[in-house]
């Protein structure tokens, strides 16, 4: 079964006082501000109790000037029910929408295209009033989400990686200015446009900041339809805590796969209060005497720029204190480590499976976080193992950081496939016999 809620977003600058909305809700929604003031001096009204709203519409229908939007959305009490089969890229919208996301901000490319569509056919802007808009280009969606995040909204993107590529100077200027969004990449084949096929060969390009300046993406790597849905909530929710973009690093194969999810549970969208109190930063407009705001990555002056780069390390080190995730497969007793992540780690724990069928002892470390990345674990590995493969589809990038992490204590080799040709379980095993037998 399911229930309806509903949102009022106000128009505070049209708002006159007239208090007839307040008189007509039902549910004792609505108040007038008993301090602040819009521009024309009126007290405008504003959810006093927001989780009370059942989407009724009574205040709109009595509002004479139009200030009021309403919305409604089911939300669902028997999860149960809510089971779907659905692509990754499909989970990805679907969550979007339910975890009350302002504004998505994209431009289709193979083989992440189907987050788009499943928006548009979805018409998120009737349910939740989420802004859906296919931008002329990459550049222009990546500098929309720029704007949004600069007003503390929920706002987000998506690509593959020569999209990805053409966004890099926004996300700087996104990280630069200290701004919370979410970045999708759903990887391919390179470089240049290379290949329609899976690929995680952007994996420097994400963890070491792709842009320009010393910045980092908060990065989480799915290999599950259901944590492409999981990850969206957990990547704004990262992002706005830390005031940093975050973004999830997929591969065509977790984009296009189909598996049952569970989808999140409906959330409104904030209203304009709840904004203006989790983010003081945003630019909202200044009403009521709050003090105006500035959203820039610029600062001419060297010493102040240094400041500011002082001050992002110090947040980097906060968030590679207490925001390592990953998962172990059989680690406990193993004598070799596969590291993997993605769909490549979904590979490896059938790996896993046939190598300890031969008698090897065999463990798989996935990190969820490829930046902040697991280096303590991994190093702590290096004491207890007697090799480890790095299994990647590319040419060889995440074995850097964990041959960084064991710092030469024990002997790390890299297995991938290119082009986006996809290894076997018995390629992986061969090459691990090679490579470190």
């Amino acid at each position: 079964m399911a229930k309806i809620k509903g949102a009022v977003v106000v128009n505070t600058e049209r708002c006159k006082g007239c208090n007839l909305c307040v008189v007509a809700c039902p549910s004792d929604v609505l108040e007038l501000h008993p301090r602040e003031v819009n521009n024309k001096g009126y007290h405008y009204v504003y959810m006093k109790n927001p989780d009370a709203c059942i989407g009724c519409a009574s205040c709109g229908l009595v509002c004479p000037d139009g200030c009021l939007t309403i919305y409604k959305v089911k939300l669902y009490q028997d999860m149960a029910e809510d089971i779907k089969l659905m692509k990754g890229n499909e989970a990805i919208a679907h969550a979007a929408i339910r975890y009350g996301v302002d504004g998505y901000f994209g431009y289709p490319i193979t083989p992440q295209s189907e987050i788009l569509e499943t928006l548009m056919a979805e018409m998120p802007w009737e349910k939740t009033g989420m802004v859906v808009l296919q931008a002329e280009s990459e550049v222009a969606a990546i500098n929309m989400v720029y704007g949004g995040a600069g007003t503390g909204k929920k706002v987000m993107t998506s690509s593959s990686s020569p999209g990805v590529s053409l966004k890099q100077e926004g996300i700087s200027y996104i990280a630069g200015a200290e701004l919370p969004c979410l970045i999708v990449n759903v990887m391919r084949g390179g470089p240049g446009l290379g290949t329609i096929q899976p690929s995680q060969a952007d994996y420097f390009q994400t963890v070491k900041g792709g842009g320009h300046g010393d910045y980092r993406l908060i990065t989480l790597a799915p290999s599950s339809v259901q944590e492409m849905a999981d990850f969206v909530g957990l990547g704004f929710d990262l992002a706005f805590k830390y005031n940093n973009p975050a973004i999830i690093l997929a591969d065509g194969i977790i984009g296009q796969m189909m598996e049952k999810v569970v989808l999140p549970p409906y959330q409104p969208r904030r209203t304009e209060e709840e904004i203006i109190a989790q983010c003081p930063w945003a630019v909202q407009g200044k009403k009521g005497g709050r003090k105006g705001n500035v959203i820039t990555s610029l600062e001419l002056d060297p010493a102040k720029m240094e400041e500011n780069n002082i001050r992002f390390q110090a947040k980097y080190r906060k968030i590679e204190e207490n925001e390592v995730r990953y998962e172990e497969f059989q680690c406990e007793d193993a004598d070799y480590l596969l590291i993997a992540f993605g769909s490549s780690a979904r590979i490896c724990q059938k790996v896993v499976e046939i190598a300890r069928a031969e008698g090897i002892k065999l463990g798989l470390l996935r990190p969820i976080t490829l930046w902040p990345f697991p280096t303590k674990v991994i190093a702590a590995y290096a004491d207890k193992v007697k090799g480890m493969l790095s299994v990647e589809l590319n040419a060889g990038q995440m074995v850097e950081d964990v041959r960084l992490a064991v710092n030469g204590k024990v002997k790390v080799e890299h297995f991938g496939r290119l082009g986006g040709i996809v290894f076997t379980p018995d390629e992986v095993l061969n090459a691990l016999k090679e490579k470190l037998f």
